[in-house]
C-alpha cells in the first residue's frame, strides 16, 4: 500500500528553519553563534537546504574500486619479498616499494610475487632509464598495473635538491623514460608533504595543481595517469571535499592540454595529528581518515600504522593496520556505492568552496611565474609555514583539541621505554638549493617536554 506520510506535512524553507534557530538562540547572534570559518576561511553553516542549493560539483568518485594499498619499505630483498607475500594473502589488494637504492635487484623481488592485475606503486629515490626499463618489462610479462611515483619537484620541495642523474636533468630524463617505456604511469605528486607541514586544504590543493602543472608544461609525453599521493586529516567532510575538488580540478586542468591524462589517487591517514601519548586513540583516527578518503573517491588506501611514529614495522601494526581496511571494505561495504556523497548539499557545497578558492590560488601561482619559481623563492613554504603557525597556536591553547594528549591525558603514561624510533622533526645539516619544507606533527613541543619529565 502506498503511504502519503511526507504529503501530510508541508515542505520548510530555509528561511524557516532559520527563524527557528533564531528563537532558539534566545537572542544570541545567528552568524557569531551557529556559523563558523574553517582555516580556509569558509563558513560553515548549521544547516544546508536544497532551496540554497545551486549544482552539484561535476566529478564522479569510483568507491567500488578502491584498492587496499600496503606499503613496503625494500632494504633486505628476502624479508621484503616474504612481507608482500604475507600481506597478500591477509587482504592487501596493491602494493608500495619504497626503494632507495636502484642496486636493489628488482627482478628477484618480483619475480615470485602474484601481480597479474594488481596495482604496484615504486616510490623511487633516484631517477634511472635502466631501472624502470626493467619495470616495464616485468609489468608485461605480469600483466600488472605498475606505478613509478617518480617526482623530482616533490623531492626538491623536501630535501632542497634535485635528484641527481647522470646527464640530462630531472624532466628531460623522465621524458626519455616516457620514450623508452610503454606499460608504465611515471608522475608523481606528493601533496603529502603539504599536509603533513600544516598546510591548509586550499594550499593543499592548489599547490599540488602548480606542482602537477610543471610536469604538464615540462614533460611532454606524460602517459597514462598522474599519481596523487595524499594525506588525509579528521576534518572528515572537509577531507571528502578536498579529494572530490582536487580530482574535478585536475581533470579540468589536463583538459586545457587536450590530454587524456587521468587523476589516480593514493592516499593515506596524516601523521601531523598522530600522537606517542595514548597511541591507541591514533586508530581512531585512522578509521575516520581511511573513511573520508573512501567516500572521497581514493583509487587506492594505505592505512597508517597506529604505532607507526615510533616502532619499527612490525607484523602486529601492519595488521591492524590493513583489518581496519579489510573492515570498512567486507563488513561496512564502503565500496557497494558509488557517488556516494551524492545528494549530501554539505559536501557538494563544500567541495565547490575549496575548488573556486582553490582555483584562485592556482591562478595567482601561474601568474607569479609558476609553482617552481615561488618554491625557489622560499613563497610556497612560507605560505605553508604561516597556516601550520595558526593551527599549532589553536592546538597549543586546546582549541584544537588531540585527546589523550592536549586534553584528557593520562599522567601515568609512559614512553621513553618504548621508542624503536625518533618521532620528532630530524635535523639534517647539509648544503641545499632551497630551505626544505618540513613535516612536522602538532603534538611533538609537548611530547618532548613530557618525555623530559619521565
Amino acid at each position: 500500500m502506498a503511504t502519503t506520510l511526507f504529503e501530510d506535512f508541508n515542505p520548510i524553507s530555509s528561511k524557516q528553519w532559520k527563524q527557528k534557530i533564531q528563537f532558539e538562540l534566545d537572542g544570541a547572534e545567528y552568524n557569531q553563534t551557529v556559523i563558523w570559518n574553517s582555516p580556509e576561511d569558509i563558513q560553515v553553516k548549521p544547516f544546508y537546504h536544497r532551496d540554497e542549493f545551486t549544482k552539484a560539483a561535476p566529478v564522479q568518485t569510483q568507491a567500488t574500486h578502491f584498492s587496499i594499498c600496503q606499503n613496503i619499505f625494500v632494504f633486505d630483498i628476502e624479508k621484503s619479498i616474504k612481507r608482500a607475500l604475507d600481506t597478500l594473502n591477509r587482504g592487501a589488494e596493491s602494493l608500495r616499494f619504497t626503494i632507495q637504492n636502484e642496486e636493489i635487484d628488482i627482478q628477484k623481488l618480483l619475480e615470485n610475487l602474484p601481480l597479474e592485475n594488481r596495482s604496484v606503486y615504486f616510490n623511487l629515490s633516484f631517477i634511472s632509464i635502466d631501472f624502470v626499463k626493467i619495470l616495464d618489462t616485468i609489468s608485461i610479462q605480469k600483466k600488472a598495473n605498475f606505478y613509478c611515483n617518480l617526482d623530482p619537484i616533490g623531492h626538491f620541495a623536501r630535501q632542497g635538491n634535485w635528484i641527481t642523474t647522470s646527464d640530462k636533468n630531472n624532466f628531460e630524463t623522465i621524458d626519455l623514460i616516457s620514450k623508452a617505456t610503454t606499460n608504465l604511469s611515471l608522475i608523481s605528486v606528493d601533496l603529502g608533504l603539504y599536509q603533513n607541514a600544516g598546510a591548509n586544504m586550499t594550499q593543499q590543493i592548489a599547490y599540488s595543481l602548480a606542482h602537477a602543472n610543471e610536469y604538464l608544461n615540462r614533460v611532454p609525453n606524460i602517459p597514462k595517469k598522474v599519481v596523487f599521493q595524499v594525506s588525509v586529516g579528521t576534518n572528515y567532510f572537509f577531507e571528502i571535499a578536498k579529494l572530490r575538488a582536487l580530482r574535478m580540478l585536475f581533470n579540468l586542468i589536463a583538459a586545457e592540454y587536450n590530454s587524456d591524462l587521468e587523476c589516480h589517487l593514493l592516499v593515506t591517514p596524516t601523521k601531523r595529528n598522530k600522537t606517542i601519548y595514548d597511541y591507541n586513540v591514533n586508530m581512531l583516527r585512522t578509521t575516520t581518515e581511511c573513511m573520508s578518503a573512501i567516500l572521497g573517491g581514493a583509487d587506492a588506501v594505505a592505512n597508517l600504522a597506529y604505532d607507526a611514529l615510533y616502532h619499527k614495522d612490525n607484523e602486529f601494526g601492519d595488521r591492524i593496520a590493513r583489518n581496519q581496511l579489510l573492515v570498512l571494505k567486507h563488513e561496512s561495504y564502503f565500496d557497494k556505492v558509488n557517488n556516494p556523497a551524492d545528494g549530501s548539499y554539505y559536501i557538494e557545497s563544500l567541495t565547490m568552496q575549496l575548488a573556486e578558492k582553490s582555483l584562485t590560488l592556482f591562478k595567482n601561482i601561474e601568474a607569479e611565474g609558476g609553482f617552481l619559481k615561488l618554491l625557489n623563492a622560499g613563497t610556497i613554504k612560507s605560505k605553508i609555514q604561516e597556516s601550520a603557525n595558526k593551527e599549532q597556536e589553536l592546538f597549543d591553547s586546546k582549541k584544537e583539541v588531540l585527546l589523550g594528549t592536549n586534553k584528557y591525558p593520562n599522567k601515568d603514561d609512559k614512553m621513553k621505554h618504548d621508542l624503536e624510533l625518533f618521532p620528532f622533526v630530524k635535523i639534517k645539516p647539509r648544503k641545499t638549493l632551497i630551505t626544505p619544507i618540513i613535516e612536522k606533527r602538532l603534538a611533538e613541543k609537548l611530547e618532548q617536554e613530557r618525555l623530559e619529565l619521565e
